[in-house]
């Protein structure tokens, strides 16, 4: 017998279709149905990958007794956080405020109106490390709403109004040069001295951080060389690049040692490719296995923009190590990529019964190398790899840590190519962790930029081709056409897809962001306008529906917040988490938009809500850093590149290879036919004496156009662009 959730399209919801427990999804039903009974609602936020959501379903939502006990006190609600992001965003305000903590599963009491009275994270089915049974707590909760309804009436009415008036700065200026140091000092001072990374266990991947760090040490690295450049060679300005207060240095060091030691950590799949979400540990030894579309998205193309600004062949291959992991394990058939691989693989015991067992795929003992690869590759792979008898995790097994840089020496890196192919064919002879195959529209977004810029970069089409069907996917699937107020035409997203049939829940503020993120890095690529226009389009509904009146934005629009998420306060943060925030997302893309067209509005928008950054930066800079990484570029830009040729012209594509290579972190590119009207910048943009020609503009200022490979090198800062020629093509990695 199964529950109401069998007819929801989320893989998590999927998962407890057939628990007992009379689930129901979230909507205006379920409150309607706690008021008839006059039950309080018990409101579950988990998602597909998350270890400990499974083993509270296992404790308690696949008991009997429990179950019962649960459908006879309350109306029972599960939510997929990556589906309803508003509302675990909302509740998660809740649990934070009463409990001083949160995660997932997350577990709130709620009132009639969707006011939370009480909530936790999980609990277990007998006490233990100071926490109430499950059971215990449902018979209080439901004794205090029997015998002490005031109370918990008016306990869920402060706790809105607490959470509704939480206030964090916004609305003034923009980061200023001095404000960005102060950030890039303070990550300095917060920097693990001995494992990298930033704090201590769990240490997560700091990618925005990183890419924040990296722009700007690549803007730093360009004002000194312009102020070289424009000083007469007798006075030409000494700069002492290990000078302590010069931040471009500091910051390419951070970012440096950072990304080398997690490629070589265990939270790096050495084997296939991908990072895990995080390491339970400070020395990045063992993660917790579960790997997010998320994560490596923005890693592959922080990965990619190390390589491009130093040329370190690391962040090359790590780069493309990553992107072919998400099309081998996470592409959909209907284009898109899938959210995740789970945490734990599902084993079966010497009773038959199946349980899920945390890292079971990934983990080796010497043996089992040696049984993998014989005796000598074996034992040679264990201390490469630092296998040890003892084990690195569990039970005596380790995860796999590149000891040295072995792709150094050519014969070393030949040797570990083999062994890791073939330790990639024993793996996949094991059980596999499930898949939560929803395709989540702000991810890929995020994935279309990195797989497409990684495609242009390191000369793979193939990559390119991939972004482009899961932004085909996306806009056939997830893009609604609207009649708006007024009879205006307008566009909705849809947050998730499964099987390439939309879901019900509406786009949030991220998904706008980072799907447009992407739409623009796939134009930079491939000059097709079309991408340009539908990112413009979406984010004109950022602009309509989402501002808060302040320079700042809602993570709803203004017709799509549930009335029992109203009730707490409609969802509004401008810091980011494990991935972009709505707000800074927006403001992100908005940024590009407004260079690559021209648009006031949008720029105006984007410095508006990049306001917050300069507030939060110098004291919490990893709270904001997708938000500084777009601040950096606003300082640096914009600088418009426009590259007009024929289509089949091999300058043309030299010319737009440069500018894709540009480090200059206020760099926009269009590439197309001259004078070309849908797509701003190439508009009256002609052919140079019948060639092609590059456009470069700065700050509003524009330069002589150039036929020159050199010259617009140059002029951007594009260091891994200095072997292109006519014949077209970057150097390979």
């Amino acid at each position: 017998m199964v529950n109401r959730l069998a007819h929801a399209t989320s893989p998590y919801l999927l998962q407890h279709k057939d628990n007992p427990v009379d689930w129901r999804e979230w909507g205006d039903d379920a409150f309607a149905e706690a008021k008839r009974r006059d039950v309080p609602v018990l409101l579950s936020i988990g998602y597909a990958a998350c270890h400990w959501c499974h083993v509270m379903a296992h404790e308690s939502f696949e008991d009997d007794v429990t179950a019962a006990q649960m459908n006879e006190g309350f109306v029972n609600v599960k939510v997929d956080r990556e589906e309803r992001p508003d509302v675990d965003a909302v509740y998660m305000s809740a649990t934070q405020a009463l409990t001083g903590q949160g995660g997932w599963p997350m577990t709130v009491f709620l009132t009639h109106e969707g006011k939370p009275f009480y909530a936790g994270t999980y609990f277990p089915p007998v006490p233990a490390h100071g926490r109430p049974s499950f059971r215990q707590l449902l018979s209080a909760i439901g004794d205090t709403w029997a015998t002490r309804r005031e109370e918990v009436e008016g306990a869920g009415s402060r706790i809105a109004e607490a959470v509704g008036r939480r206030t964090l700065p916004s609305g003034g200026a923009a980061p200023d040069a001095a404000t960005l140091a102060a950030a890039v000092r303070a990550m300095a001072r917060d920097e693990d001295a001995e494992h990298h990374g930033f704090g201590g266990a769990p240490k997560f991947p700091p990618s925005m951080n990183l890419e924040a760090l990296l722009r700007h040490a690549a803007r730093r690295r360009l004002e000194d060389a312009e102020a070289a450049a424009a000083a007469p060679s007798a006075e030409a300005p000494d700069v002492d690049l290990t000078a302590v207060d010069d931040t471009g240095p500091v910051a390419l060091g951070l970012a440096a040692r950072t990304l080398t030691t997690m490629a070589r950590s265990g939270m790096y799949d050495q084997v296939a490719g991908g990072f895990a979400r995080y390491a339970v540990d400070r020395a990045w030894v063992v993660p917790h296995f579960e790997k997010m579309l998320y994560d490596n998205a923005l890693l592959a193309r922080v990965y990619l923009h190390w390589w491009r600004l130093t040329g370190e062949p690391t962040g090359a291959r790590v780069a493309l190590e990553t992107c072919d992991w998400m099309l081998a394990d996470l592409l959909t058939p209907a284009g898109g990529l899938a959210s995740s691989l789970d945490a734990d693989t599902p084993v079966r015991d010497e009773h038959g019964h199946v349980r899920g067992v945390e890292g079971y795929t990934y983990a080796w003992t010497p043996q089992l190398l040696v049984e993998a690869l014989g005796a000598d590759d074996g034992a040679w792979a264990a201390q490469l790899c630092r296998v040890t008898p003892a084990g690195t995790f569990e039970h005596g097994t380790s995860t796999l840590q590149l000891d040295r840089d072995v792709h150094a020496d050519a014969a070393q890196a030949a040797r570990w190519r083999d062994v890791r192919e073939r330790l990639r064919t024993a793996r996949a002879a094991r059980p596999q962790p499930g898949r939560d195959d929803k395709v989540v529209a702000a991810w890929n977004g995020l994935a279309i930029a990195a797989l497409a810029e990684t495609g242009a970069l390191l000369d793979r089409p193939d990559l390119v081709a991939a972004a482009e069907r899961a932004a085909d996917l996306l806009l056939a699937v997830h893009l609604v056409e609207e009649t708006g107020p007024g009879g205006r035409p307008r566009v909705r997203l849809r947050r998730v897809s499964r099987d390439g049939a939309a879901g019900a829940p509406a786009g949030v503020l991220e998904d706008y962001g980072d799907v447009a993120e992407g739409l623009l890095a796939l134009h930079a690529v491939t000059g097709e306008t079309s991408w340009l226009t539908v990112a413009g389009r979406l984010l004109d509904t950022v602009l309509d529906e989402f501002g808060d009146g302040s320079g700042g934005f809602y993570d709803t629009p203004a017709d799509g917040t549930d009335a029992a998420v109203a009730a707490v306060g409609r969802p509004s943060d401008p810091t980011d988490n494990a991935y972009p925030g709505g707000w800074s997302a927006a403001a992100h893309a908005l940024l590009t938009y407004a260079a690559l067209t021209g648009s006031g509005r949008h720029r105006a928008a984007a410095e508006a809500a990049l306001g917050v950054v300069g507030a939060v930066g110098p004291q919490a800079p990893r709270a904001v850093g997708w938000g500084l990484a777009a601040a950096e570029a606003l300082l640096d830009g914009p600088r418009e590149v426009a590259v007009a040729g024929p289509d089949d012209d091999p300058l043309r594509a030299a010319l737009h290879a440069v500018a894709l290579a540009a480090t200059a972190p206020g760099a926009v590119v269009s590439a197309g036919p001259p004078d070309a009207e849908d797509a701003p910048l190439l508009a009256g943009r002609p052919l140079m004496a019948g060639s092609a020609a590059a456009y470069v503009c700065r700050q509003f200022v524009c330069a002589a156009p150039t036929t020159s490979v050199e010259v617009l090198a140059a002029s951007l800062g594009a260091v891994r662009a200095a072997a292109v020629s006519v014949d077209g093509g970057l150097p390979s990695a």
